[in-house]
């Protein structure tokens, strides 16, 4: 289906999603050697949005887990459905008791119930998580696993089995392998060190906030009423604004999300003003707004924020 990389970058721009040489070599390899991706860099670049932007370009299903602090197997993987159980208990009751009427020792009545065991512990009663899911489709899906450095270092070595693998082993049921390999995107924004085991596993891939004109055109993109001018300084204030000492510089999503506002209070150009009304879009703490404020206060640093 893709044939070269230039065909992934299409692919993707189909989808709204402007790729980099590197973001497209990552998806091609990704393809056609079945490894899992691990797309790291700050937060809002784009990196959950690549796994969207190929699923919908693949026409796959999108799977995503979100990880934690506390995720643990049941959360991701799956759970055993106890009440549905218990109402089949319920439901079922005259026929067990018929079972076990004849037993003539506890331990015969216990070795019937036993050898029922696998009605209870059945693919009825399993109820998958986003892992087993995608491991269990009949279709190839895109499965997300967002943000991994949020949850434990033992959750990310439970991974380790499915990344290898792509099998999961089932304690009441065995090991279950993929019906059909998913394509794995798992993100990071650094918040803390991945294991080397990890990284061994997935084709590695470091998504930086983009250059002035791959955001520009991000924004024309995704912003077509905007007018052209504005576009422009927008891109040029955010990009200044990430060579502050901020808290939290400016994601893409905002910058779009900024753009979008202007369009709705019909700003026809981006002076002082109209830059102060709407800071807090792309800046989301009292001080990085201060230090922005101040910024523009002096003719010689309103040129430092790109404001004309």
């Amino acid at each position: 289906m893709f044939n070269k990389v230039s065909d992934i970058t299409e692919a993707l721009a189909g989808q709204q999603y402007i790729a980099t040489d590197e973001i497209s070599t990552a998806v091609f390899l990704a393809e056609r050697m079945g490894k899992p991706i691990l797309a790291e860099g700050p937060a809002g670049v784009g990196k959950t949005e690549l796994a969207k932007a190929w699923a919908g370009a693949t026409r796959r299903e999108l799977i995503r887990l979100q990880c934690y602090e506390g995720l643990d197997e049941s959360k991701a993987l799956y759970e055993w459905e106890y009440s549905k159980q218990m109402l089949y208990t319920q439901l079922l009751r005259d026929k067990i008791s018929q079972l076990m009427s004849s037993a003539e020792t506890l331990a015969q009545a216990a070795d019937r119930l036993a050898a029922e065991e696998n009605v209870f512990y059945s693919m009825r009663f399993l109820l998958p998580r986003p892992l087993l899911r995608a491991l269990l489709s009949e279709k190839p899906v895109v499965l997300l696993i967002d943000e991994i450095d949020r949850a434990d270092a033992e959750f990310e070595a439970f991974l380790l089995e499915i990344l290898s693998d792509f099998q999961i082993s089932v304690p009441e049921l065995g090991t279950m392998k993929a019906k059909s390999q998913p394509i794995v995107i798992l993100t990071s924004n650094n918040t803390r060190e991945l294991s080397e085991a990890l990284k061994r596993r997935a084709l590695y891939l470091y998504i930086d906030y983009p250059s002035q004109e791959s955001e520009l055109n991000i924004v024309r993109l995704r912003v077509p009423e905007l007018a052209p001018a504005v576009a422009r300084q927008v891109v040029e204030v955010v990009q200044r604004l990430r060579e502050l000492e901020l808290k939290k510089s400016p994601s893409v999503a905002e910058t779009v999300d900024w753009a979008k506002a202007l369009v709705a209070i019909n700003a026809k150009h981006l002076d002082e003003k109209t830059l102060n009304d709407t800071l807090t879009v792309i800046l989301k703490h009292e001080s990085d707004i201060q230090r922005a404020r101040r910024a523009l206060s002096s003719g010689k640093n309103t040129r430092e924020v790109g404001v004309r």
